[in-house]
């Protein structure tokens, strides 16, 4: 808002909306941050971790410190070596960054040479987009659009110097200079915009009622009950004959990772590993060529994932990638690659980008399973209910009245509890994730047997506890959990996608989501509590589409 209201002068600018690591978030800590000359000027996504060592020679070299982050010491390194080694912009930033220890992606101002800019990235993701007589620098493509659709994305340990010429791409160690020709981004316009929907979340919610169709197009073959997996092809055969497959993700595309072993062990009779990306790093994980790493990311940019899979690779396994972001790193790093054509994801609290997760999660436990001794019969009807999927989510967004009615009762609430079994389980882990995300609610997602294992003592009238009761073999099981909170007199919201009489006597709400095969309930269940989430964030007065300490694509760790 303070942009908006200013006359701009100039050529160059940067700012940065960043995740604060080093140092409270208060205007003194925030970037651009400049040397004690003001001459350098730099904005930093990533973690300097040897940056304390750095500040205490800087200090006894007499240079003061006006803040309590490590992009200011950076940009004080940049600016001795600077005035200590010829004055050379490009030469200081590059013996500067031969000194950091950690992940940076950088944008570097001199004043001494006002109309050139240094960009560069180790550990950190950065895209530029280019257009007649500009470009833009963003850690992601998502800001870039709107001004054009022709990007470069710099790869690890290189830099790009930009000035009114143009622009020259090198790498970092050796200086040697690269040819890389942009890439065009496909997104349309309207993918961009709100349209008539109050927040980006809402309308993505809308959206999957054909996003999930999306992800699947071209890929089912209904007459053989099987799938084409074009990015996996050429190296079938290697998954097929995996000893293992290991799931490593972060947040969302974690409880979808959950899904995707559920689906994987009963269809393909593997052993599936799901690993929490930032511990599967620093861990000492059995892996070699007969493992498959299969790597989830909307962004294609998490730091942690793309941390997780490099040393998977580095392992020999073989590595493949789910995301969304054509041109990612995770797309560029991997051996091969699923996208889920999901569109833009605009609102930080994904939805649409999970359910096409878990479609193509679906897509590949078809695709085992036919080669593990599931009939073609079995298969044909697993297909078609993949492909009749959008009329099923067109009948949830279209009947949201219980879902209102269920946010106006429990918007006072402090905690929520979300329970299930089966591949409810990670159901209920998303629908908390979601709460706690955009409503801050507190929420937490529990296996349902696991209730009376502690979360049991937090139950009573006061507590809203949601549960997912598909018509499968854990069903009985979860009818007498609900049992167990009705006798506490907690309120029961159940997600089922066939009530009973028996849910109808204990539940306070049923939340009804018909499908037409139990094996797609997890696509269709979290559908209403994405709903119930917005719909509590809303009347709660929370910013939707951008809640608090929150951001779309974690490029730090």
């Amino acid at each position: 808002r303070i942009v908006d209201d200013s006359v701009l002068k100039g050529t160059i600018g940067m700012g940065h909306t960043r995740w604060a690591t080093h140092g409270e978030p208060n205007d003194t800590n925030a970037h651009p941050h400049l040397d004690q000359t003001g001459k350098f000027a730099l904005i930093h996504n990533g973690i300097i971790e040897n940056y304390s060592s750095i500040k205490i020679y800087l200090e006894q070299k007499g240079v003061h410190f006006r803040t309590e982050t490590d992009t200011e010491v950076l940009v004080q390194l940049i600016s001795l070596i600077y005035s200590e080694n010829g004055k050379s912009f490009e030469k200081a930033v590059r013996e500067a960054l031969k000194q950091v220890v950690g992940t940076y992606g950088i944008i570097v101002l001199c004043a001494d040479e006002p109309q050139k800019m240094i960009a560069a990235r180790h550990g950190s993701p950065l895209v530029m987009g280019v257009n007649s007589g500009e470009y833009f620098i963003a850690s992601d493509a998502s800001p870039i659009v709107d001004h054009t659709r022709e990007v470069v994305y710099l790869e690890e340990n290189e830099y790009v110097l930009i000035n009114e010429s143009g622009h020259r791409i090198k790498r970092l160690d050796d200086e040697k200079e690269l040819n890389r020709p942009t890439s065009r981004i496909d997104f349309s316009i309207e993918e961009i915009e709100k349209g008539n929907y109050p927040h980006y979340m809402l309308k993505e919610i809308y959206e999957q009622e054909h996003t999930i169709t999306d992800t699947m197009r071209g890929r089912l073959r209904l007459d053989e009950g099987s799938v084409h997996l074009g990015g996996i092809q050429e190296h079938l055969l290697r998954i097929e004959s995996a000893r293992e497959i290991y799931i490593t993700a972060c947040g969302t595309s974690w409880h979808a990772g959950m899904i995707g072993k559920y689906l994987l062990e009963e269809y393909a009779g593997i052993p599936v590993h799901l690993e929490y990306a930032s511990e599967f790093r620093y861990r000492n994980p059995i892996v070699d060529g007969k493992s498959v790493i299969i790597a989830i990311s909307q962004s294609g940019e998490t730091a942690d994932t793309i941390a997780a899979l490099k040393k998977a690779k580095d392992m020999g396994a073989l590595t493949m990638g789910i995301c969304n972001v054509v041109g990612s790193t995770i797309s560029r790093e991997t051996d091969c690659g699923i996208y889920t054509h999901a569109g833009p994801e605009i609102g930080v609290a994904s939805t649409k980008a999970f359910t096409a997760q878990v479609a193509v999660l679906l897509m590949l436990a078809l695709h085992f399973g036919r080669k593990n001794g599931l009939n073609k019969t079995k298969g044909v009807q697993l297909a078609k209910s993949l492909a009749e999927i959008g009329p099923f989510v067109k009948n949830i967004i279209s009947n949201t009245e219980v879902i209102e009615t269920v946010a106006n009762n429990t918007v006072e609430a402090d905690n929520f509890l979300y329970l299930g079994r089966g591949m409810g389980f990670p159901v209920a882990l998303e629908g908390a994730l979601k709460l706690k995300e955009i409503s801050y609610i507190h929420a937490e997602g529990y296996p349902a047997a696991e209730m009376k294992h502690g979360p049991i003592a937090l139950i009573d009238e006061k507590m809203p506890v949601v549960f997912l009761a598909p018509h499968d073999k854990t069903f009985e099981k979860v009818v007498s959990n609900i049992q167990e909170v009705k006798a506490r007199r907690g309120q029961v919201i159940t997600v089922t996608n066939k009530a009973t009489k028996d849910l109808e006597k204990l539940s306070d709400y049923i939340i009804e989501v018909p499908t037409p095969h139990s094996w797609i309930f997890p696509i269709l269940s979290v559908i209403p509590l994405q709903l119930l989430a917005y719909h509590l964030a809303v009347l709660r007065g929370c910013d939707v589409d951008m809640p608090r300490n929150l951001a779309k694509s974690v490029t730090v760790e």
